[in-house]
């Protein structure tokens, strides 16, 4: 569980095997970002997880509503999740917290995300 601090942050606890596993399973998330009058923006994305960060891209990610806003700010939220099963109803997933960060590499652009904290449930 994150620990909250009386300024605000939070700070991560290291994620659990769970955890792991299932972002690694797993490719498609959706991306929240906000624009600067707090307006909010949701879509899918493909992503990878190496352990401590969370990256995407995407076709003509420069053009899109989600760069411009992380642009602007970046905070970030990503959710991974899915059903395990429909009957009995069991919904599983994972929320990311962080900040986002666009890079360049050979000409292409990507978004790395620090994670600052996380909330799972259903990973059993």
């Amino acid at each position: 569980m994150d620990q909250e601090y009386g300024d605000g942050r939070e700070e991560t606890t290291p994620f659990s095997e769970a955890e792991l596993v299932y972002l690694s399973q797993h490719q498609l998330a959706r991306v929240a970002t906000s624009s600067a009058d707090g307006q909010p923006h949701v879509v899918p994305v493909v992503y990878e997880f190496d352990g401590k960060y969370a990256y995407f891209s995407g076709w003509n990610l420069r053009k899109s509503l989600k760069f411009k806003n992380i642009l602007i700010n970046p905070k970030v939220a990503i959710v991974v999740d899915d059903l395990k099963t429909v009957s009995p109803w069991k919904p599983r997933g994972i929320e990311l917290r962080g900040r986002a960060e666009v890079l360049r590499e050979r000409g292409s652009y990507c978004v790395r995300v620090t994670i600052d904290s996380k909330r799972s449930w259903g990973l059993d």
